[in-house]
């Protein structure tokens, strides 16, 4: 069987793709350097979508591990993460930079944003997001939560070029990404902050078929 073909995600924009339940995708960062924000929808209805909130409650983790599923605001598994060959390290709670965002930051023209992406993503397959969602999975990203428990700390990615990521598809579904446009804090990787292509790929095959994850229960014997 022949390899999937890439799908290049252009540094600055998004591009969006399709899936059927049994699919995957392959995310890879060609560069090592570049954050790339992550969004999936029910094939079905659009009004159902990825939630990190929804997701951390299912996980009891603040990112993901090999193994974890997402979850939907109707608290159904959508994808699992079955392969990650980077560090390990992404991030589940900045939300996506928006116009509104980089005006906080003085940016007085327009400036690309992740979530204008991700509309855009969607368009060009036809379809329109019901709604924004600012709360995206930040693959990647290295956001590390300090000592004290509770600050956080934005720093560049530590992705090796080359790596990737596999998310399974639990449900035919929608998954958008954004090569990330932030050039202003510091995200990108290399100390430069300049964004960088990425690429994914659909797979029918050759992937660790991993079921998906049962959410968490608190263990009653422990609270009776």
């Amino acid at each position: 069987m022949r390899d999937p073909q890439p799908t290049l995600v252009p540094a600055r924009h998004g591009k969006a793709t399709r899936l059927r339940a049994g699919q995957a995708v392959k995310l890879v960062n060609i560069h090592g350097t570049q954050v790339v924000d992550c969004w999936a929808w029910n094939a079905r209805d659009l009004a159902e979508h990825m939630s990190m909130e929804a997701t951390r409650v299912w996980n009891q983790r603040l990112n993901p591990v090999v193994g974890d599923s997402f979850v939907t605001n109707r608290r159904n598994p959508i994808l699992t993460l079955v392969e990650d060959t980077s560090p390990g390290v992404h991030d589940t709670f900045m939300a996506a930079c928006d116009c509104h965002r980089y005006q906080r930051l003085g940016v007085r023209e327009y400036h690309r944003n992740c979530l204008d992406n991700m509309h855009e993503a969607l368009r060009d397959i036809g379809l329109e997001a019901p709604q924004p969602i600012l709360a995206s999975f930040n693959i990647f990203m290295n956001i590390a939560v300090q000592p004290d428990g509770r600050t956080l700390a934005t720093k560049p990615t530590v992705t090796r070029p080359g790596d990737h990521v596999i998310l399974k598809a639990e449900m035919d579904c929608i998954v958008a990404f954004s090569a990330c446009p932030q050039d202003i804090v510091p995200i990108q990787g290399q100390g430069d902050n300049t964004p960088k292509d990425a690429a994914f790929m659909v797979l029918d095959e050759g992937f660790p078929d991993l079921p998906p994850s049962a959410t968490w229960v608190p263990d009653r014997s422990m609270t009776s």
